[in-house]
């Protein structure tokens, strides 16, 4: 499939209500990240889409009809060492994260891009994250056009075990040309600095004990809603947002393998949908789910509910990973679809699946599409590692190798 987009046949031997509407191959790098955000003005809609690794940094995809994507623009990273697969669109201004293969290299940050015209993103600032025992910065959530919520490593942070290498960070981008911190928080024990006790190791799977996606929504915006990978779900207060607090950590693993990645609230109804990551081919560590949480009162978290998975037995040896991954986080901006009744996720060799949770006890599977094979990937399957919806339903998803970018529509 090109990237142009040229509609391809509408529906897939392995979907339930759900329709491929196109296939966009992001010019020949199609290995999608963790983040995409679209840019909506004088008529023209573009999506961004940050990579999984180099030599690309971020993907411009005109969308406007979304039965022809086209690519308009695509920007290359300075070199191999660095990836950036994470982004965040909000008005006129677009946030990339950076984080380097090893410490103490750059770029390591956040750069900030102005998007007047989206077909030539204007770098305005950059955030310097580096040191010498930071990597930078691995996810950026800017929704408000005012502040970022980052996970990053930081100079003057000194981790008491490697991998606990990065902590929550609260930037303020009031002025997108010189962004400053405004607070920071981290897991008591991960510094070297903390009086704590390091916390104790995953006996089998140690993916380490960092922030991972930081949510915040102005509907509450004294929280943040932290995936903690093997320190489980974290809730901070930061109405003082130089001194954040912990309000709720639940850590379930061991005896479950770890890594949680996002922590999503459905503010009106007191719940919580966490995902936790699959990290390893074959399902080395399986089970990697979708959780429904009770957090109606907030400082006593309680697991209610899963979602229900394919089966194992036939996903497990499809190739690659196979389990949960991202959610679309209901971002808080004009050009996303909000729901508290409906889930949407990336579930790699799985695909998109879609989850009716209007009965939070008994999650019921609405809508999937697992796309075939794509060409080239290392995987020998699709591998779904992101998805955004927009305000119109239309589903954005991306593959983690080379299958680019898949734009499906509900049916049924």
């Amino acid at each position: 499939m090109s990237a142009e987009g040229a509609p391809p046949a509408t529906r897939l031997s392995e979907a339930s209500n759900l329709r491929l509407l196109a296939q966009c191959d992001l010019a020949g790098r199609g290995n999608g990240g963790e983040g995409m955000g679209i840019h909506a003005a004088r008529g023209r809609r573009t999506l961004f889409i940050a990579h999984e690794s180099a030599p690309r940094n971020f993907t411009a995809v005109d969308v406007t009809d979304p039965r022809r994507p086209e690519v308009v623009c695509a920007v290359d990273l300075p070199h191999a060492d660095v990836r950036s697969n994470s982004l965040a669109v909000c008005g006129d201004l677009m946030a990339v994260a950076y984080q380097t293969a090893g410490p103490g290299a750059t770029p390591a940050g956040v750069e900030i891009f102005e998007l007047s015209d989206p077909t030539r993103p204007r770098p305005v600032g950059f955030f310097d994250a580096s040191g010498p025992q930071s990597r930078g910065t691995h996810f950026v959530w800017f929704v408000d056009g005012e502040f970022a919520y980052l996970s990053t490593g930081m100079p003057d942070f000194e981790p008491s075990h490697p991998k606990d290498d990065q902590l929550v960070l609260i930037l303020d981008l009031r002025d997108p040309a010189r962004p400053r911190e405004a607070g920071r928080w981290w897991l008591p024990g991960t510094s070297l600095a903390d009086a704590e006790p390091p916390p104790e190791r995953h006996p089998r799977f140690d993916g380490g004990f960092r922030a991972h996606n930081v949510n915040v929504y102005p509907r509450r915006p004294d929280r943040a809603y932290v995936g903690y990978l093997d320190g489980g779900v974290v809730i901070l207060d930061i109405s003082d947002r130089a001194h954040p607090g912990l309000v709720a950590r639940l850590d379930y693993h061991p005896p479950l393998p770890g890594f949680t990645h996002t922590v999503l609230p459905l503010l009106e109804r007191g719940l919580l949908a966490v995902t936790d990551e699959a990290v390893t081919d074959g399902c080395e560590d399986h089970p990697k789910m979708l959780w429904l949480m009770d957090a109606s009162h907030e400082s006593n978290l309680v697991p209610i509910a899963t979602a229900p998975l394919p089966p194992t037995d036939e996903f497990c040896g499809r190739g690659g990973r196979f389990g949960a991954h991202n959610l679309h986080e209901n971002d808080p901006v004009p050009t996303a679809w909000q729901s508290e009744d409906e889930l949407v996720g990336a579930f790699f060799n799985a695909g998109v699946r879609v989850y009716d949770v209007r009965d939070p006890f008994q999650p019921r599977e609405v809508a999937f599409a697992v796309p075939p094979p794509p060409d080239g990937s290392r995987a020998g399957a699709v591998q779904v590692n992101d998805v955004y919806v927009d305000e119109r339903g239309l589903i954005y998803a991306i593959d983690r190798f080379s299958g680019g970018l898949y734009l499906f529509e509900r049916i049924g």
